[in-house]
């Protein structure tokens, strides 16, 4: 997939299927967007192209980082996609410049895709209605897509976002319509795995949000190859410090590589146990080593 941060960067792109949007997530209303742009696309011989804004026009806390949406937007088989810089002088764009600068001009649309939620220009005052009566004009069509819905609740980034951060990963990935996952670097750390017979990845995540504390069966992605593991995330109550924080660290099975520096994906399928304090460093060890046996059956 072909990114672009900036319009100017844009060269011609062939019969060009526009989706628009945050798409912050990827989840499943989401991916039904993309997935019918990149067919439609495919049937015209066309380009499929997402336009969408970083960061969030709303001000919200993103559910991924960008790099983590731009990987699972390029999953999808997308084409081009044009990242817009989402500040104070973007966000003063009236919706008919944006309509007749971006995608009439510089994209030349021939079909435009959207949520039926989704707003666009100065004030919000653009939508699908708005969208429809200038397409018209300019000679494209365009494509509303209705919001999914799951147990009677439609499907947002808002929802998914709490429900990962309360721990419910099994929710949550219904409604990504995959496993949840978290995109982050791997950092040193203080080596306490390794001395208990079980060296971990420290991950420092890309501004995403993290599921709740406890240990979790997961597939860790490095590069082109998938590795099963466990991830614990918590304060590390056994050990006494002075500054408790959150970590995020990641034992890949029958791996013993060193890969500072490098980008994880830490896919999460089973949440084996709460996190807790343990009366030794023994004892701590004693539990890894079943919570390790466990996550090899639930991989398996």
């Amino acid at each position: 997939m072909k990114i672009y941060f900036a319009l100017n960067k844009v060269k011609k792109i062939n019969r060009a299927l526009i989706a628009l949007g945050v798409f912050d997530g990827v989840h499943l209303g989401h991916r039904n967007i993309l997935k019918t742009l990149v067919a439609d696309a495919k049937s015209i011989k066309g380009s499929s192209v997402v336009v969408t804004f970083w960061p969030h026009p709303q001000g919200q806390r993103s559910l991924y980082s960008l790099e983590h949406r731009l990987r699972l937007i390029a999953e999808l088989g997308v084409g081009h996609c044009l990242v817009l810089n989402f500040n104070a002088r973007f966000s003063k764009i009236s919706a008919e410049n944006f309509i007749g600068d971006l995608l009439v001009k510089k994209l030349a649309a021939r079909s435009v895709y959207i949520g039926e939620n989704f707003r666009f220009g100065r004030n919000a005052l653009g939508d699908s209605r708005f969208l429809k009566s200038y397409a018209k004009i300019h000679g494209f069509s365009v494509k509303v897509f209705k919001v999914i819905r799951c147990a009677a609740k439609p499907i947002s980034s808002t929802l998914i976002r709490g429900l990962i951060s309360s721990g419910k990963i099994d929710q949550a990935s219904r409604l990504l319509g995959r496993k949840v996952s978290v995109l982050g670097t791997v950092i040193k750390g203080t080596a306490l795995g390794r001395i208990l017979g079980f060296p971990t990845a420290n991950i420092n995540p890309h501004h995403e949000v993290i599921p709740a504390s406890g240990i979790y069966a997961v597939k860790v992605v490095l590069g082109n190859t998938i590795f099963p593991g466990l991830c614990y995330i918590g304060s590390r109550p056994t050990i006494k410090t002075k500054h408790k924080k959150i970590n995020i660290e990641v034992h890949i099975l029958d791996f013993h590589k060193d890969i500072y520096g490098q980008i994880l994906e830490v896919r999460f399928f089973k949440k084996i146990r709460p996190d807790r304090k343990f009366p030794s460093l023994n004892a701590l060890a004693g539990q890894m080593a079943k919570d390790t046996l466990l996550a090899r059956k639930i991989l398996h």
